[in-house]
């Protein structure tokens, strides 16, 4: 797994690399938590599915 990931922040505005801060397995598949250093804007990845408005 990766220790940074190019997103589009939303309070940022633009794309930041995001910093892995946690990752746990679950019954549903692997919590990944990621945030924004710029920002601190974080959000959380389900097995590949995530929290981040659409």
């Amino acid at each position: 797994m990766a220790l940074e990931k190019d997103v589009d922040c939303p309070a940022c505005g633009e794309t930041r690399s995001f910093y892995r801060t946690a990752a746990m397995t679950l019954h549903l598949g692997e919590k990944t938590k990621w945030r924004c250093p710029d920002c601190g804007y974080g959000f959380v990845e389900i097995d590949g599915i995530d929290t981040l408005p659409a």
